[in-house]
C-alpha cells in the first residue's frame, strides 16, 4: 500500500497494478446488486417477453456474464482473472428490475470488480434493449453487497 493509503498508487503517487504474486490463492466470492427503474408498462413488457428486440432478461444475463469476464479490458488496473463462475439473476418489480451478480474464483485476488461489472453491463443492456420504449429508465444502487476470501475475509454491506 502507498503512503497515500491506496493500493493502486506507489510511494510517489503514481498508478500501478497491485502485485498479487505473493498472495495466497483462496476461494473468493463477490455479490453485487443494481436496480433499473422504469415505467410500469416497460417492466410489464419485459416480464411478458414482449419487447420488440427480444428476450431482454436472457440477453442481459449473457451480457452480464460477458461483462464479468471482460472486466480487466475495461478497468485499467484490474488483473485478468480466471472466472470460475458468474451468475446473473433478475427480480422484476412493478416499476424496476433488481439485478444480482455472483462471481467466484480461486485465486490471489478478489472478484468484486467482476461482480460490479456484471451488474452494470446487465443493467446497461436492459436500458439499451428498452430505450425506444422508455428513455427515462435509470440505473441506480450499483454496489457491492458481499465479498469473501482472501486475507480480509468476509464483508457484507449490511454489516452482518
Amino acid at each position: 500500500m502507498s503512503d497515500h493509503g491506496f493500493t493502486h498508487l506507489d510511494a510517489q503517487g503514481r498508478a500501478r497494478m497491485v502485485d498479487v504474486t505473493p498472495k495466497e490463492s483462496t476461494h473468493r466470492r463477490a455479490v453485487a446488486t443494481a436496480r433499473v427503474t422504469m415505467q410500469p408498462e416497460t417492466a410489464a413488457l419485459i416480464s411478458a417477453g414482449e419487447v420488440a428486440k427480444g428476450d431482454v432478461l436472457a440477453v442481459a444475463r449473457i451480457a452480464g456474464i460477458q461483462g464479468a469476464k471482460r472486466t480487466s479490458d475495461l478497468i485499467p488496473l484490474c488483473h485478468p482473472i480466471l472466472i470460475g463462475s458468474a451468475v446473473v439473476n433478475f427480480d422484476v418489480g412493478e416499476a424496476h428490475i433488481d439485478i444480482e451478480a455472483i462471481v467466484e474464483t480461486h485465486g490471489p485476488t478478489g472478484v468484486e470488480m467482476e461482480a460490479l461489472s456484471a451488474c452494470a453491463t446487465a443493467a446497461l443492456t436492459i436500458y439499451d434493449m428498452c430505450k425506444a420504449r422508455d428513455r427515462g429508465m435509470q440505473v441506480t444502487n450499483l454496489g457491492l453487497a458481499f465479498k469473501s476470501g482472501g486475507r480480509s475475509g468476509q464483508w457484507r454491506r449490511d454489516g452482518s
